[in-house]
């Protein structure tokens, strides 16, 4: 693990602004701020030279630094509208890598702070799945129905309803995964060249269930809090990080 922990960093991004939501990212989820969640994961997984949190927030900066996050810039005006996309910010981040004096990691792990349900082995166990895989990406997915369907005005769906199959006897070929948008590994040079956190050999990290959770909506927030509060009065609350063991992080 030590090896890993010099060749990876952690870029967690978190603009001020959220219509959704107001504040989201600094809003109190289960006595933490929502960004903190991710920052004590990010850290406590012991596979990071450093955790960096993107804001162009002052607020949202004194927060991440106060819960053991780097703040090395504030990010510009232009990539913080509510239009502005991940991949611009990514784009300003590997550039602001590539000028700085520090070591270039081997790989970069994007964090998104609206998935705070995280399995303590969620990213350590993605970032050797990277490693093992020789993947030039990797996102976090979970398993999801086969049984989609699209197109409202004229249904159409994507499998054979009149052949229904039996969830079990489907080929693991045929299974289809949900990205969750909680986790995303990628390499530096990669993503210069192609301007894409996912390029190149593109491989998945399947999670529990529970690990799908992404907030953009107050009732995805009351869902995943109700969510975080039944796992850890659960047979599995080992497993996740309780409140108590971000105090004084």
């Amino acid at each position: 693990m030590a090896v890993i922990k010099k060749k990876s960093i952690c870029i967690i991004p978190a603009r001020g602004g959220s219509k959704g939501i107001p504040g989201k990212n600094i809003k109190d989820f289960l006595g933490h701020p929502l960004i903190a969640w991710s920052i004590i994961q990010a850290r406590k997984s012991n596979v990071f030279q450093r955790v960096i949190v993107s804001t162009d927030d002052e607020h949202i900066a004194r927060v991440a630094v106060k819960y053991g996050a780097e703040v090395p810039f504030l990010r510009p005006e232009s990539i913080a509208l509510d239009f502005s996309s991940t991949e611009e910010v990514l784009d300003h981040f590997v550039t602001w890598l590539y000028s700085s004096d520090a070591e270039l990691p081997e790989q970069i792990v994007l964090l998104q702070p609206t998935s705070p349900v995280r399995n303590k082995k969620l990213i350590a166990g993605a970032v050797e799945d990277f490693l093992r895989s020789n993947s030039d990406s990797l996102l976090a997915v979970i398993e999801s129905s086969i049984f989609l369907w699209r197109n409202e005005s004229a249904p159409t769906p994507l499998y054979d309803f009149q052949d229904r199959p039996r969830r079990q006897d489907i080929p693991s070929a045929d299974k289809v995964y949900r990205e969750t948008g909680s986790l995303y590994i990628f390499t530096p040079s990669g993503f210069l060249k192609n301007k894409n956190r996912l390029h190149g050999r593109i491989s998945f990290f399947v999670c529990d269930a529970s690990d799908g959770v992404d907030i953009d909506e107050l009732s995805d927030w009351v869902a995943a809090e109700a969510l975080y509060k039944k796992i850890l009065e659960s047979p599995r609350e080992g497993d996740y990080f309780k409140p108590c063991e971000l105090e004084g992080c």
